[in-house]
């Protein structure tokens, strides 16, 4: 198991990571998830030895990582960009790992053809790289991160190059293939619906700081900070004045923020009057924008309704989160 203890990094006077306290459980697929500049990447780097700690140390189980080099800690990483090897076929592009190791020819091609059946490239061994789709070159540059068999797989936005119908299919595909393998994975990137779709936990980034992490599950529904809530997708968060009023009513007793989650939040009958602004039919349901006293809040309805429509809106109790400002 990895953990991380009071890890910081500087890079000058900029604290880039600032105490960051982590672990990752035998199989368990973590996702590091925040906008750009959050550290997140920095994070990875660090895990792999790429990064030196100002602070703090990493460990593997009992064995003190903190000063290992990157090649002596048993870790694989994936890149964004693939970074495949253009000069090579698709077999000696994965087995290039396992040639600097020291395999023999024999064991390398078994266990190359392991990989291809395992990625579904079967047929694809003597194929150039360069004549692979985008989708066909991450499954390469997956089965290479995985020839050497890591006991840490750590992948850095290796989806974000690929269009959204690609990457929704592929992101299936990953977190099922990593859970049959039971690999320990450490997946970072800035899309939401990616954490949600692979995540055994969700670490949220903030600041060079984790401000949330748990369950997928936990942290849609009690992100606990407005960066956080904004960073997993949630759209209604509202001020409350000095009474703890906001457009839709009284929903706390003081000022300050609330979250009213989407999945709380429905049509009515009676309630708060609200404006369509904006309708998607989506798997059999509407996603909806709508408009109420100038604050624009999304939900999920099964009704259709037309832009400009006038709808009334509820919500259930449960669905209101007080929120932190990321300024405290």
């Amino acid at each position: 198991m990895l953990r991380l203890e009071g890890v910081s990094v500087c890079f000058g006077q900029n604290h880039v990571l600032n105490q960051v306290d982590l672990s990752v459980a035998a199989g368990e697929v973590l996702v590091l998830l925040g906008p750009s500049g959050c550290g997140k990447s920095t994070l990875l780097r660090t895990i792999a030895g790429l990064e030196t700690p100002s602070e703090g140390q990493l460990f593997w189980g009992a064995q003190d990582l903190t000063g290992l080099p990157a090649h002596q800690r048993g870790f694989g990483m994936m890149f964004q960009d693939h970074a495949l090897f253009g000069h090579l076929s698709v077999a000696d592009n994965v087995a290039f790992g396992l040639r600097i190791a020291g395999w023999g020819a024999e064991l390398r091609q078994k266990k190359v053809a392991e990989l291809m059946a395992l990625v579904g490239l079967v047929g694809f061994e003597g194929r150039s790289v360069d004549a692979l789709s985008g989708g066909e070159a991450q499954r390469v540059a997956l089965a290479r991160s995985l020839a050497p068999d890591p006991r840490l797989l750590m992948l850095d936005e290796p989806l974000a190059s690929l269009d959204r119908a690609l990457r929704d299919r592929l992101v299936s595909d990953l977190g099922q293939l990593l859970r049959e393998l039971g690999q320990s994975a450490i997946y970072v990137t800035h899309d939401h619906g990616e954490a949600f779709a692979l995540a055994d936990r969700i670490a949220v980034m903030d600041g060079g700081q984790i401000a949330r992490c748990g369950r997928p599950v936990e942290v849609w529904a009690d992100p606990r900070t407005e960066a956080v809530a904004r960073s997993i997708g949630h759209q209604n968060i509202l001020s409350l004045d000095d009474q703890g009023h906001c457009v839709l009513g009284r929903l706390g007793g003081q000022a300050g923020l609330v979250l009213v989650r989407s999945d709380g939040l429905r049509l009515a009958p009676t309630g708060v009057a609200a404006r369509v602004v904006g309708s998607v039919f989506s798997h059999g349901r509407y996603d909806l924008q709508v408009e109420a006293g100038g604050q624009l809040l999304q939900l999920s309805a099964v009704e259709s309704v037309g832009l400009g429509d006038l709808v009334y809106l509820a919500w259930s109790d449960d669905a209101v989160v007080p929120l932190r400002s990321s300024s405290t």
